[in-house]
């Protein structure tokens, strides 16, 4: 590997999106050993693959003929990848001009991190609470889902779902960061086998952070870049423009089962085993009610 950093961004369908990411990293300080930018594009059919190869000719298009879900297509980037460290970045970001170097600085300087992420914001300016989570423990989602963590957001017991009572200002150690933003050596990346592809999407990142804990690295939240995330448009759940209508209904019916597909791997993969068989029942029984409420949502409406 000869190049400081390899950027991989998975695609599918944010054509204008894509451009505006890519035309924000060519505008961002780069680090002094080089870097790579790697799009991998899921079967698009709004000419996202045309468009990267007209306008962005420097950037490296992996065009997959089917669309492999965000960790399978995020591995088969990291396949052609020579950076020492990476950056999984979502299609619908902007970053800012130091968005690149300074989590980089970070990261080279700290060997003891796993990833790290940068503070997120919607274009409203509000924070991405996504992008700093803990784990999805039995309690932590009990208080989340019931409205508790809602109602004391600054009470760490109840609010262990997105640690809303945390210092922002502050670089400090988090459980789970978003796939949106994740820049992590590579050889950890390697060293964790890359990406679980049982995810198609949602619940992979959450997944790797876990692995990254086991592992015994730490996971850090850097608030001291911001980066804008349109949030949303990479599942089909948000256009890039408020005048097209909202997603067809298939398409956010499946987006809603793949979000409880995932909450259900996760469970069974880490935690089925430490808790009581009731805790474990309860446990998927709720994740089971909760997809049918979503699907019900979607196909009612």
């Amino acid at each position: 590997m000869n190049l400081d950093l390899s950027i991989i961004i998975v695609n599918y369908n944010t054509k204008q999106l894509l451009d505006d990411c890519l035309q924000s990293l060519a505008a961002a300080e780069r680090p002094s050993g080089g870097l790579e930018i790697i799009v991998v594009d899921n079967a698009s059919s709004d000419g996202s693959q045309a468009m990267v190869a007209e306008r962005h000719p420097d950037v490296q298009l992996i065009a997959s003929e089917t669309n492999l879900g965000f960790a399978a297509a995020n591995n088969r980037g990291t396949a052609v990848a020579q950076g020492r460290y990476f950056l999984f970045l979502n299609s619908d970001t902007r970053v800012a001009p130091d968005a690149l170097t300074q989590p980089l600085d970070y990261l080279q300087a700290n060997s003891d991190v796993g990833a790290l992420t940068v503070h997120l914001v919607y274009p409203n300016g509000q924070r991405d609470p996504d992008n700093h989570r803990g784990f999805p423990t039995p309690w932590a989602a009990l208080c989340h889902f019931s409205g508790l963590g809602r109602l004391f957001p600054q009470n760490p017991r109840f609010n262990q779902y997105f640690q809303a009572y945390r210092d922002f200002s502050q670089t400090h150690e988090i459980d789970v960061i978003a796939g949106s933003f994740m820049m992590m050596p590579a050889d950890l990346f390697h060293q964790l086998d890359g990406w679980d592809e049982t995810y198609f999407f949602y619940g992979e990142d959450i997944d790797f952070c876990y692995r990254i804990h086991q592992a015994g690295r730490k996971i850090i939240y850097y608030p001291h870049v911001e980066t804008l995330h349109y949030k949303g448009a990479s599942s089909g759940l948000r256009k890039e423009s408020a005048a097209i209508a909202k997603p067809p209904k298939e398409t956010r019916v499946r987006v809603a089962q793949e979000s409880v597909r995932a909450m259900r791997i996760f469970y069974q993969k880490f935690y089925r085993q430490k808790y009581p068989r009731l805790v474990t029942a309860l446990v998927l029984a709720g994740i089971q009610a909760r997809g049918w409420l979503r699907i019900m949502k979607h196909r009612l409406t």
